[in-house]
């Protein structure tokens, strides 16, 4: 057996590998051997049966806990099994917190032991009180907005527009003895960076990567964050095709607005606020893609997100209040619905990662519309040809010459040229049943 989350070997006995124990206890429990090697072979100790009667106590007057302390003989010498198992409150080795993760340990410090020691006690970074904020410096028209959309949702009643900023606070649980949480300056307080930093948006519009064209940074509250930023996104940083149907004038937004919407209040209410950094957009040509610190719950996948599943909110009382107002569901179905939503506009579904504590989401531009091929370079005959391979699926040599009126060397030379843009690709069937479809990599 090799080392891993839940096993750990030691050759001899060291007082610091109370260490290690204290981090099996603060994790998921399990076994650490002294006598066997890195790979598990028993290497044998020297006097295995004092150890075996001074473990016990040492573990327990240090660490606070009881294990199981066993010794086993065998051929190639006794070796000591020390099984830990999980603790409901935290441990600690001399004011030391250490947690095991995967098959290492890993001393919990700053914002990393903060998260951890609200975990063990059942709380969440959003519940936390902050002393001396009065209800006075909050802002009265965010808890007018919060009424308002709540009533036009039907998660509020009429009756609440005429309660106190203090009775919404308390009916929402913002309050913690009196004092304000964390959440509630979020949510209603004019500069909730005075005291969470980072709690902000910066919005960036890039020709590639490194090459930044313009950029906007969004403050406020959390309500006030999300309306300015998807105002901005739709207004500045995105466009809005026209058409009209008889007198009425139609806007079809480049994503789906919905869906931008869900993928941003996904962002704010998940995000890991302290982490200190802010949420980040960065707009590019053909794509949206946001990122917000966090992680996914424990022993989840990104593939768990597409799969049906209860909500899980990392910041439970800013979910709720954004749940009261409308905002949001509680059901889990943010991912399914902008996937929904991207599908019946027909683009391509969102791509979620999360690698470590970064979060992203991107959505991906339907680029077969008139305006953007013009702006690839595209003569009319060849966004002709597009638009006919979206509909049919594929386009031949003779297809090309009889929608455009042109000869087949036109046909044969524009097509290729398409297929050097990588919006087509070619078939693998050659001569008379060769034809033509839209690329993989333009999909």
């Amino acid at each position: 057996m090799i080392e891993s989350q839940n096993v750990e070997y030691k050759s001899s006995w060291r007082d610091e590998f109370l260490r290690w124990i204290c981090g099996f206890a603060n994790a998921q429990g399990g076994t650490l051997f002294i006598g066997k090697d890195d790979n598990g072979n028993t290497v044998g100790l020297q006097n295995p049966k004092k150890l075996l009667e001074e473990l016990p106590n040492k573990i327990t007057t240090i660490l606070g806990i009881v294990t199981h302390v066993n010794l086993h003989e065998t051929d190639q010498g006794g070796y000591i099994e020390i099984v830990v198992d999980p603790q409901p409150n935290p441990v600690n080795y001399k004011g030391e917190y250490h947690f095991r993760s995967g098959s290492t340990k890993q001393e919990l410090k700053g914002a990393a032991l903060d998260k951890f020691l609200l975990q063990k006690y059942g709380r969440k970074w959003d519940s936390v009180p902050i002393p001396n904020v009065s209800i006075l410096e909050l802002k009265q028209e965010t808890f007018e907005f919060f009424k308002e959309k709540g009533i036009e949702s039907k998660r509020l009643d009429e009756k609440c527009r005429n309660d106190s900023p203090e009775q919404i606070l308390n009916n929402l649980k913002l309050m913690d003895k009196g004092g304000l949480k964390r959440a509630t300056l979020l949510l209603f307080h004019p500069d909730p960076e005075e005291f969470v930093t980072g709690a902000y948006i910066k919005i960036g519009f890039f020709r590639s990567e490194s090459d930044l064209q313009f950029h906007d940074t969004v403050y406020g509250n959390l309500f006030e964050q999300v309306e300015k930023t998807m105002e901005l996104l739709l207004t500045k940083y995105t466009r809005a095709l026209i058409s009209y149907k008889g007198l009425s004038r139609i806007e079809t937004y480049e994503y789906p607005k919905d869906a931008l919407r869900e993928a941003l209040l996904n962002a704010v209410t998940h995000k890991d606020y302290s982490g200190c950094t802010p949420i980040q957009i960065r707009v590019y040509g053909d794509r949206i893609r946001i990122w917000n610190e966090g992680q996914l719950p424990e022993n989840w996948t990104v593939e768990d997100l597409w799969q049906e599943h209860s909500s899980r909110p990392y910041n439970p009382d800013i979910a709720n209040a954004f749940f009261r107002c409308g905002y949001v569901e509680s059901w889990g179905r943010g991912i399914e619905k902008m996937a929904e939503q991207c599908s019946a506009a027909k683009i391509p579904i969102p791509i979620i990662t999360n690698r470590g504590s970064d979060f992203w989401i991107t959505f991906r531009k339907d680029i077969f519309n008139t305006v953007d091929l013009s702006l690839l370079g595209l003569n009319e005959r060849q966004i002709k040809a597009v638009i006919h391979v979206q509909e049919k699926g594929k386009i031949t040599n003779s297809d090309y010459q009889e929608i455009n009126q042109c000869s087949r060397n036109t046909a044969s030379s524009e097509l290729n040229d398409l297929v050097s843009k990588t919006i087509f690709q070619s078939s693998e069937v050659k001569g008379a049943g060769s034809f033509y479809q839209i690329a993989q990599i333009a999909q």
